[in-house]
């Protein structure tokens, strides 16, 4: 299992389809078809919230399908966008589509791309969480479908594009980058004072609240660690992380021969959503290119694991199997989303990640329902537990 290069049929005009159009990931995506308007016509858009954008978006691609999460909003779409068919999401991912961009956040995304990959089509994922969840499912129905998942994530994108599949034994390990996030060099008395504002305030990337969260707890290059497991079929302890401030080197390949291959670019998602849009061919970016003068120096360092713990505990949790996989995801977007509610300070996204791997029993995944299972309840549970604790915190 796990991934292997499938020649594609490159095709001069791509049908897409976007699950999460309104996001940044969607929006980029976007932007690179506008400047391609003739290789690609957009056939399916979804939203989750953002239901005003979608609707602008509708107006300008005139796609035939369009779906939100929430059936409440139907009745706006359809007075609005009259010559569009409405679906509920789960529906329009299954639609056929020559190209699938599943950027929906968390592992809302996993039933939706399930039925992407279902259509034996290519699909470029941006939502680790799925993989995360359900890792062994998904790239089970990868290769029982032939399907192409295309990695969007820069750091799998960049391992994706130097990583040689014919020859997998001369492969020593993967070393992912991390920019280290805004609290990189910040003692733990000051990130245990943090604010969501501040934790947002990516460095060097533009994302959402809750990957930019997950950038400043380390907990996006946990989740990647294995991601890449499952991708690329490798293990644990072939799988490294170093930080690398400057986000100029996105990942590297190292080979027994000692040689170290690495892909290079901007900080701008439209690098890897370009590669997975044209693949197998290039397709040129609408956004920056790299210029070398603006990189004089380029460092790299061992992360702190004793402060950023999450890097601690994957290790484990991989050890442990696909329901420790499921349990640490869920947990995590609770304490996420409660941190930026301002219901918990940032260093208790640890501590609740901690509590719910040492609480919460497994059990066999053999399905996507064991998957959907699992995840509720975790997150039932870590709900619980921090709507019960005692302390709470008070931002100035």
């Amino acid at each position: 299992m796990g991934f292997t290069y499938i020649e594609s049929n490159y095709m001069e005009h791509k049908s897409i389809s976007i699950l999460g159009a309104t996001g940044s990931i969607g929006l980029n995506t976007l932007d690179l078809i506008r400047k391609h308007p003739e290789k690609y016509t957009v056939k399916v858009l979804t939203a989750g919230k953002n239901i005003e954008k979608l609707i602008a978006l509708t107006k300008e691609f005139k796609p035939k399908i369009i779906a939100s999460a929430n059936q409440s909003d139907f009745k706006i779409l359809k007075k609005e966008c009259p010559e569009t068919q409405i679906m509920s999401v789960k529906d329009a991912a299954a639609v056929e589509a020559d190209w699938t961009m599943a950027a929906i956040v968390g592992t809302a995304g996993l039933v939706p791309t399930m039925n992407a990959i279902e259509r034996g089509k290519e699909v470029a994922f941006a939502s680790k969480e799925c993989l995360v969840a359900a890792g062994s499912l998904m790239m089970m129905a990868v290769k029982n479908c032939n399907a192409t998942l295309l990695p969007v994530d820069s750091e799998h994108n960049a391992i994706f594009q130097v990583f040689d599949t014919k020859h997998k034994e001369g492969i020593k390990r993967l070393i992912l980058t991390a920019s280290g996030g805004p609290f990189r060099d910040w003692c733990l008395e000051d990130m245990e004072k943090a604010t969501p504002k501040q934790a947002i305030a990516h460095p060097t990337w533009t994302m959402g609240a809750k990957i930019s969260v997950d950038s400043a707890s380390l907990m996006n290059k946990a989740l990647e660690i294995i991601e890449a497991h499952y991708l690329f079929d490798i293990p644990s302890n072939q799988i490294d992380v170093i930080m690398h401030p400057q986000s100029l080197v996105h990942s590297m390949v190292e080979y027994v021969d000692g040689s170290i291959l690495s892909q290079m670019g901007p900080s701008d998602m439209r690098t890897p959503i370009a590669y997975c849009l044209g693949w197998p061919e290039r397709i040129q970016t609408s956004g920056p290119t790299l210029d070398f003068d603006q990189f004089n120096t380029m460092t790299f360092a061992d992360p702190d694991i004793e402060k950023f713990k999450s890097l601690k505990f994957v290790r484990n949790v991989l050890d442990e199997g696909q329901a420790a996989s499921i349990i640490f995801n869920a947990s995590n977007e609770i304490a996420n989303k409660a941190f930026l509610d301002k219901k918990i300070g940032f260093l208790d996204i640890y501590n609740i990640i901690e509590f719910a791997l040492s609480n919460i029993d497994r059990y066999a995944i053999n399905n996507i329902e064991d998957v959907i299972a699992l995840d509720h309840d975790t997150r039932h549970i870590t709900l619980n537990y921090i709507s019960n604790r005692s302390t709470k915190v008070n931002y100035a």
